[in-house]
């Protein structure tokens, strides 16, 4: 847990009518996720939060619930290459943020628009993907390495995840370092690598910004007790809309990354799995808000019963 506070960032209101100002638009390339978890509910709730407007392209649904991933179902390229483009015809986006999509063909079909608009930055995330097929993972990865990497900006993962994907033959005795992979990536055109959950001492976790050449910034977090599930799609989101508002990419990712322990730190689990992270925490009553009338809620309404028969 770290010791900053994050405030979200407040859009000043237009003088007038007639100039309304502009929208900070993240084109959101992900999978729905029925539970809440992860996916586009992530991309959605974190880029709103931080100020940005969030531009979501569906290109698949998981078979999930809050305690494990059974499935996915991938959108096909076209549609969701006509998703995209529709939008960016339209609007004008600051950024792209890119999760899991669920096929080689969708990450071609993506990587065709980035190449298209090679001025938007993409913000690239790379799961955990050991619930799925052995052979897809590898097609998939294979197709991320080839043509997705080339056209991103920044690339975020989870320091064992991406220890697995991309240095499999690692066979010194001590754990690569983020710049390790940062080196492994910079082949691929990445200029930039978000290491998340690297092992530290004193049951802390470290994340670091690194390039090929030098280490640019990390941060030490308190380790949380409890397993959550999309801390990875709110991080990566939310460093794609602040990168969208502006700010440089340190600045960036440390605000990200406050914003993300402050996500754990007010975590709920509303099922029987895992912890998923409160992405709107911001927005929760002081504890010493001492209204002397208490909100209403659900209890002091009287819903009629769903009877309804067809």
């Amino acid at each position: 847990m770290s010791t900053m506070t994050f405030t979200p960032q407040d859009n000043p209101a237009p003088a007038d009518d007639d100039a309304m100002l502009p929208a900070i638009c993240v084109l959101a390339f992900n999978a729905n996720d029925p539970c809440g978890a992860g996916g586009l509910a992530a991309d959605i709730a974190a880029v709103a939060s931080v100020g940005g407007h969030p531009a979501p392209v569906v290109t698949g649904a998981y078979i999930r619930d809050s305690a494990e991933i059974h499935d996915h179902c991938a959108f096909d390229d076209d549609a969701v290459a006509d998703q995209a483009r529709a939008v960016l015809e339209d609007m004008a986006v600051q950024a792209i943020k890119v999760g899991f999509v669920g096929s080689p063909e969708n990450l071609s079909a993506i990587a065709e628009i980035a190449t298209d608009y090679p001025e938007i930055p993409v913000v690239a995330y790379m799961p955990d993907l050991s619930w799925w097929h052995d052979d897809l993972i590898d097609q998939y990865q294979d197709a991320f390495l080839e043509l997705l990497l080339p056209q991103t900006s920044v690339l975020v993962g989870n320091h064992s995840t991406l220890w697995r994907w991309l240095l499999p033959d690692w066979s010194s005795e001590r754990a690569p370092t983020a710049r390790d992979l940062a080196m492994a990536v910079a082949d691929s055109g990445v200029p930039y690598l978000l290491v998340t959950g690297i092992p530290a001492a004193e049951q802390h976790i470290e994340n670091t910004l690194t390039s090929a050449q030098t280490v640019l910034g990390s941060g030490r977090f308190e380790r949380f007790e409890a397993t959550f599930v999309g801390a990875g799609d709110t991080l990566s989101a939310t460093l794609a809309a602040l990168v969208a508002s502006g700010n440089d990419l340190g600045e960036a990712t440390s605000e990200a990354l406050t914003y993300l322990d402050g996500c754990l730190e007010h975590g709920f689990r509303p099922g029987m799995g895992h912890v998923l992270p409160d992405r709107m925490f911001w927005a929760e009553p002081d504890e010493d808000d001492n209204s002397e009338e208490p909100a209403p809620t659900a209890a002091d309404f009287d819903f009629p019963p769903h009877d309804t028969q067809h």
